[in-house]
């Protein structure tokens, strides 16, 4: 059997949505990273909306699927949380993850307004990490009943809960 080749690492800055952001709207970008060719774009919170809206009707972009949205918990952090969407350009065959910090007890605007398909995942950040999307047309749990005390993915959540 071959060796297996090691993945090509890429630059960041030479995915297209990248220099696209970079071109039309510098100020809504903390930060591009890449992991195992996987390129993520840090968006400023008050450009949320803003950046997926480009990011989705750029005809250079088009990122017309949102694939996934979650959060990340770091409790340490001033914005304890980040909110991870995953996109996909199907006529472009391009993927790019966009992320922004939440603090604790703030809320980030919803993209249902951007992607339908943000509704749920949206509602399941929410029920699982208490994270708050401003405007949301039904924030409720979803996977945990009503009455549920706390949200079982935050790492300070006791294991045997509460």
């Amino acid at each position: 059997m071959p060796p297996v080749a090691p993945l090509q690492h890429m630059d960041p800055e030479t995915h297209p949505a990248v220099q696209r952001l970079r071109a039309t709207m510098p100020q809504a970008i903390e930060g591009v990273s890449a992991h195992r060719d996987q390129t993520t774009v840090r968006i400023v919170k008050d450009q949320w909306i803003a950046a997926a809206q480009f990011l989705r009707d750029d005809p250079d972009c088009k990122f017309e699927m949102l694939m996934d949205l979650t959060a990340v918990d770091y409790p340490a952090r001033p914005q304890r949380f980040d909110v991870v969407a995953h996109l996909y350009s199907l006529s472009k065959n391009h993927l790019l993850r966009i992320k922004c910090g939440v603090a604790e007890g703030d809320s980030v605007e919803t993209l249902v307004g951007v992607w339908k398909t943000s509704n749920w995942l949206e509602r399941e950040a929410y029920d699982m990490f208490g994270v708050d999307f401003a405007h949301h047309p039904d924030l409720r749990r979803m996977l945990l009943p009503q009455d549920w005390v706390g949200h079982p993915l935050r790492k300070d959540y006791p294991l045997a809960g509460y």
